[in-house]
């Protein structure tokens, strides 16, 4: 049996507890634990105190649970969000989805879990919310007369191609609404589903409405498995670069993060890996640990790199100005430092190599004046009782 107690809990000063339980890998799941997030009051954690079945040898069922993932429907209010950042690219973002199955270890959007009263950690990867209303609160989205168009960036919190989608397709149907607008959409993922959509990103590349990126952070499918154990493997990334460029469509390539002594060796090799797959720029994050995301990521190594944890953390705290995190705009990105320097310029050295600079901008080279307002118009059951509650049609 399992007692849960607070943690901090004067009443329990004086009793003998016994070590917490070593943290264990969840196969198909990169977080090792579901750490709570920063708004919860009070902390809970679990020990074994001898009463189990069976005694301490006989395995708990409950010890190991298995997450399975569990996707819910949710009506959003809004769909596109605007940010001021000097150090992205764009202003304007969507997101089909809450929380990713993916379960990217690393991914700096898992504490926007915490403002559910979830866990950044697996329940960020097995807890997904659909926002089932996307397409069509963007297209009264578009139908504004205030609205003015600059590009999308699809699927930049949580992968807009994580395995729902399959069955899903909310983000099939938005870039059907962002194609019949003539919308330009600039899009980011790390699955192999986006080949689905050639179709209409094709014939949109053609007039320069989309561009594409594919996120790479290691060759090492062994690495991969563990570090984002849901995404597609290095080896199909490459093949899915080659796939939407020979339909035409421009991909850019984010080798990010990048992990001290964990992935950072393969920068060059990752490098020539895509080129060679026909990718025409490639740009790089180092590794962030915002919130959360720190002791998630400090519990991955101590499970999978146990041997090299201690030097990981020391290389990045070096090119954080000794945090684990400095989310200062300009250095967020890359760091700060001596071993971040190093970083660019291995980068850079490579990039210029290979013929991969001076062909990015992806969002500058979309074309924004081909939009085509949408309008709003009644359904026929609404006119012909005079009312005047309406879905969006294109003319």
């Amino acid at each position: 049996m399992k007692a849960i107690i607070p943690l901090h809990d004067d009443s329990f000063s004086g009793q003998a507890m016994l070590p917490p339980p070593s943290l264990k890998e969840h196969k198909g799941r990169a977080a090792v634990s579901n750490l709570q997030g920063r708004y919860e009051a009070r902390a809970r954690a679990g020990f074994d105190d001898g009463w189990s079945v069976g005694g301490l040898d006989e395995p708990d069922a409950e010890a190991a649970p298995r997450w399975k993932t569990q996707v819910s429907e949710e009506q959003a209010r809004t769909i596109l969000t605007r940010n001021v950042s000097p150090d992205l690219p764009f202003n304007v973002s969507l997101n089909p989805y809450r929380g990713c199955e993916h379960g990217c270890i690393y991914c700096f959007a898992r504490p926007t879990h915490s403002y559910l009263g979830l866990s950044p950690g697996l329940d960020f990867e097995s807890r997904i919310y659909a926002k089932v209303n996307a397409p069509e609160l963007l297209q009264r989205e578009l139908a504004k007369a205030s609205y003015v168009p600059e590009p999308i960036a699809l699927g930049v919190n949580t992968d807009a191609y994580q395995p729902c989608e399959r069955e899903r397709q909310l983000t099939r149907r938005v870039l059907q609404v962002l194609h019949e607008c003539e919308h330009p959409v600039a899009l980011i993922t790390k699955a192999s589903l986006i080949e689905r959509d050639i179709d209409i990103l094709a014939p949109m590349a053609a007039k320069r409405l989309a561009a594409v990126a594919v996120t790479l952070t290691t060759l090492d499918p062994a690495i991969a498995r563990t570090l984002e154990p849901r995404a597609a493997a290095p080896a199909r990334r490459l093949r899915t670069i080659r796939s939407l460029t020979e339909a035409g469509i421009p991909v850019g390539v984010s080798i990010a993060p990048i992990i001290p002594f964990v992935t950072e060796p393969e920068i060059e090799q990752l490098l020539e890996a895509v080129r060679d797959a026909g990718a025409i720029h490639a740009h790089y994050v180092v590794l962030r640990l915002p919130w959360e995301v720190s002791p998630l990521f400090q519990q991955w190594l101590e499970v999978h790199f146990p041997e090299r944890a201690q030097r990981v953390m020391n290389r990045v705290r070096e090119m954080r100005g000794g945090k684990d995190y400095d989310s200062a705009f300009g250095t967020r990105m890359r760091g700060e430092g001596v071993w971040a320097d190093l970083i660019r310029q291995r980068f850079e050295k490579a990039v210029h190599r290979l013929g991969l600079h001076g062909k990015g901008g992806r969002f500058k080279q979309l074309d924004c004046t081909q939009f085509r307002r949408p309008l709003l118009v009644p359904p026929l059951a609404a006119r012909q009782k005079g009312g005047n509650a309406g879905q969006l049609d294109l003319f």
